[in-house]
């Protein structure tokens, strides 16, 4: 589970992830990661519409997620903001396929962050 310090509460600072920082799609999430100069831990937010199911399958899949990124949260740079886009297809997707989809467009924006 992750702390509230390490979540993104705001809808201005999910506005500004989703619109400004790079992205990278996957089968079954969409990645958004934008880089701050603030010194502190790394933020994550998670978008899961109705087109993902019903409300215990959409608090599933953002259960999933969020495990996800606490297992990844040492490995993502400082400062750095993450928004995830759940797609309709992570509903049926297991907790390694979501793990995997987050990880690899973490190694993809990871240097392109930090530029």
């Amino acid at each position: 589970m992750l702390a509230r310090a390490y979540r993104l509460t705001r809808g201005s600072d999910y506005r500004l992830v989703v619109r400004r920082g790079s992205r990278c799609g996957g089968a079954r999430v969409i990645t958004s990661m934008m880089t701050t100069d603030e010194s502190r831990a790394a933020r994550f937010g998670f978008i899961i519409s109705k087109q993902v199911g019903g409300a215990v399958v959409r608090n599933t899949v953002r259960r999933r997620l969020k495990a996800v990124c606490a297992e990844a949260l040492s490995r993502v740079p400082q400062g750095t903001d993450v928004v995830i886009r759940a797609l309709p297809s992570s509903a049926t997707a297991t907790y390694a396929e979501l793990q995997a989809d987050v990880e690899r467009c973490f190694s993809r924006l990871a240097p392109a962050v930090a530029r």
